[in-house]
């Protein structure tokens, strides 16, 4: 199952033939429709729908922006 190793709320680069027109994306797994895994949704940014985990395939965990600090360009 695809919820198994998804995070509640977390961000996720993902890509669904359905959605997007196949291209990549960043949605967020969403709990509004139950705490259970089973009732989990992927919230489509910059839309008001939710789509089934089961309808992308997860490519990976978007990275939070201060684990990938940019350096100045003075230093």
């Amino acid at each position: 199952m695809v919820a198994a190793r998804l995070v509640p709320d977390g961000f996720y680069w993902a890509k669904s033939s359905r959605y997007f027109e196949g291209r990549t994306t960043v949605v967020q797994v969403s709990t509004v429709f139950g705490r259970d895994p089973d009732y989990w949704t992927l919230a489509l940014l910059g839309t008001d729908q939710h789509a089934m985990p089961s309808e992308f395939e997860i490519i990976g965990q978007v990275e939070p922006a201060e684990r990938s600090a940019l350096r100045q360009a003075a230093e």
